[in-house]
C-alpha cells in the first residue's frame, strides 16, 4: 500500500543528480537549463550534418556541436549524468564511425571511380517532396559518429580523474 502523498510521484527521476559531487557545488538552475538545452542543441548538430553538403556543416562541425552538448551536460550532472545519456560506449562510436567513413571512401573505387568520389542520387517522398542525396553524407555521418566517440571518451577518462581530486586547483 503506498501513502497518500506517493501517488503522483514519478517513477523516474527528471535530474538524476541529488547530492554534491566531488566537491562541485550542485546548481538547480544549471542543471534545469541544460536539461532543457540539450536536445535542441542535439537537433542542431544533426542539422548541420544533414545541411553540410550544400550550405556550412558537415560531419564534423555538427560532431562537435554534439560534443558540446555532452560537454555541457557533463559538467551539470558529472560522469553519473553523462552515463545516463548515452546508450553506447564512446570506443563503439569512434570504430563505428571510423568503419563507416573509410568504407564510404574505398567504395568508388571498387566501382573504377577515384577514392572519395561523390554520386548524386535524386530521392522522391509523396508527402515531403523531391530532394537530393549525396553518397558524402555517410562520410559525413562516419565522421560525426567518430567526433562524438572522441568527445565522450575525454570526458570519460579525464573527467573520472577531475572527479577523484586527479588534478589539484
Amino acid at each position: 500500500m503506498t501513502k497518500w502523498t506517493e501517488w503522483d510521484a514519478p517513477k523516474e527521476r527528471w535530474l538524476l543528480t541529488e547530492r554534491e559531487r566531488g566537491g562541485w557545488p550542485r546548481s538547480l538552475l544549471f542543471e534545469l537549463c541544460t536539461r532543457i538545452v540539450f536536445p535542441t542543441v542535439l537537433v542542431m548538430s544533426v542539422y548541420l550534418l544533414l545541411a553540410g553538403h550544400n550550405d556550412a556543416g558537415g560531419g564534423f562541425s555538427g560532431g562537435l556541436v554534439a560534443g558540446l552538448a555532452f560537454v555541457l551536460r557533463y559538467l551539470a550532472g558529472g560522469s553519473a549524468e553523462l552515463a545516463a545519456v548515452r546508450a553506447l560506449r564512446p570506443p563503439v562510436l569512434i570504430g563505428s564511425g571510423m568503419s563507416i567513413a573509410v568504407i564510404t571512401a574505398l567504395v568508388p573505387a571498387a566501382f573504377g571511380a577515384p577514392i572519395l568520389s561523390t554520386a548524386l542520387w535524386t530521392v522522391t517522398l509523396p508527402l515531403v517532396g523531391t530532394f537530393k542525396i549525396a553518397t558524402s553524407l555517410f562520410l559525413d555521418i562516419g565522421v560525426y559518429l567518430l567526433i562524438i566517440g572522441v568527445v565522450l571518451d575525454l570526458l570519460r577518462t579525464l573527467g573520472t580523474g577531475i572527479e577523484q581530486g586527479g588534478l589539484d586547483s
